[in-house]
């Protein structure tokens, strides 16, 4: 599956902006079938920025390196505590 780049949501959502406008002048000129073709377009743009959020958000998160703790000293056996 080819995912969209996050480098290109700027150019996507140009795109989807530019959808609307043109879904709002095909209302004002009474063109409906142009309407429901470019709100197929629109979703498919919606859709790739949804799927570039997801993935700037699924990213792995880098949790460091653990530390390991220090054993304690090894206990004589002749001591006992009471």
């Amino acid at each position: 599956m080819h995912w969209p780049s996050p480098g290109q949501r700027h150019r996507i959502a140009q795109i989807r902006d530019n959808l609307i406008a043109r879904i709002a002048e095909a209302g004002r000129e009474g063109w409906p079938g142009e309407i429901e073709g470019l709100k197929i377009s629109l979703a498919g743009a919606g859709d790739k920025l949804a799927q570039i959020d997801r993935r700037a958000r699924d990213q792995p998160v880098g949790l460091g390196i653990p530390a390991i703790p220090q054993s304690p000293q090894p206990r004589d056996p002749r001591q006992v505590v009471r």
